[in-house]
């Protein structure tokens, strides 16, 4: 989080942040990331002012349908602890990137916020003025979001549009609860060391490597080791227990939001299955 707030400073944007660590005992996961089984590249990939993103799907979708842009929470703005955002005006603009990263295939508009929170979760969703279609149009697809929970040990790549980097690790266990400054997050992702994302990573889609489906969405990291504060998340397990660990990393696991995208753009949090958090009566 630290290199996090350092690195908005510098765009005016705020991106990255940390949450407090768990002692969750876990099966140890592979120090050596595996080898793809799928081809990962930076397609699908988005940059974003201080952020980074993708172009997701659902498993089943139309190719007329307004394409969706996924993101963190914290990219939007930072969000009331128990803020949940449904259907704010948003033009914002993003670069898609082209397979190897190293140029440019245009950008792409929102057409308004479809759906952000920092409570539980730290995710955004942006409608897009281009549909499924019109983006395979311009040279690339939409990533699709897998629907089901990813398992321990899974090799995982971090792709990033700011940067333009691919990050390859595993995801080393699941967080009760990770706690940020006053966010808390609940599910999240641990990744192995290997994945050192930094400021400007947010928002990045966190591929299964074995699949080339969309499991997570990075958002924080422990940067200096402090317990629970902005950039220095903590885990925090049932029995309340805390444990810090400096320089690891945390994203929001993304299967609960596959049910919400049933069409038109829109997210249905009514919809069987939704797992996102509703805004407050």
């Amino acid at each position: 989080m630290r290199h996090l707030v350092a690195f908005l400073a510098a765009v005016l944007v705020l991106s990255l942040f940390t949450a407090p660590a768990s002692a969750v005992q876990t099966p140890a996961a592979p120090e050596t990331p595996t080898a793809p089984a799928v081809e990962i590249d930076f397609t699908g990939i988005v940059s974003l002012r201080g952020c980074s993103g993708s172009v997701v799907r659902p498993p089943e979708h139309d190719p007329s349908d307004p394409a969706m842009v996924l993101t963190n929470g914290h990219c939007v703005r930072l969000l009331g602890v128990d803020e949940v955002v449904v259907e704010e005006p948003a033009d914002r603009v993003f670069t898609l990137l082209d397979k190897d990263g190293d140029g440019t295939l245009g950008t792409l508009r929102s057409s308004g916020l479809a759906y952000a929170t920092m409570s539980g979760t730290d995710v955004a969703l942006y409608r897009l003025t281009s549909t499924y279609a019109e983006v395979e149009a311009m040279g690339t697809r939409a990533l699709e979001l897998s629907p089901t929970h990813p398992e321990i040990g899974i090799g995982i790549r971090l792709v990033s549009g700011y940067w333009r980097q691919i990050y390859a690790c595993h995801a080393d266990g699941y967080v009760h609860e990770l706690r940020e400054d006053r966010w808390t997050w609940r599910g999240s992702m641990r990744y192995t060391a290997q994945c050192d994302s930094k400021g400007g990573t947010s928002g990045s889609p966190v591929l299964d490597a074995a699949t080339g489906k969309v499991v997570a969405v990075n958002n924080t990291g422990n940067e200096n080791g402090e317990r629970c504060t902005l950039d220095n998340p903590c885990e925090v397990d049932e029995s309340g227990e805390v444990t810090v660990r400096q320089g690891i990393r945390y994203g929001q696991v993304t299967h609960q939001l596959a049910p919400c995208l049933t069409g038109d753009g829109r997210v249905d949090l009514t919809a069987p299955g939704c797992g996102l958090p509703r805004p407050a009566a």
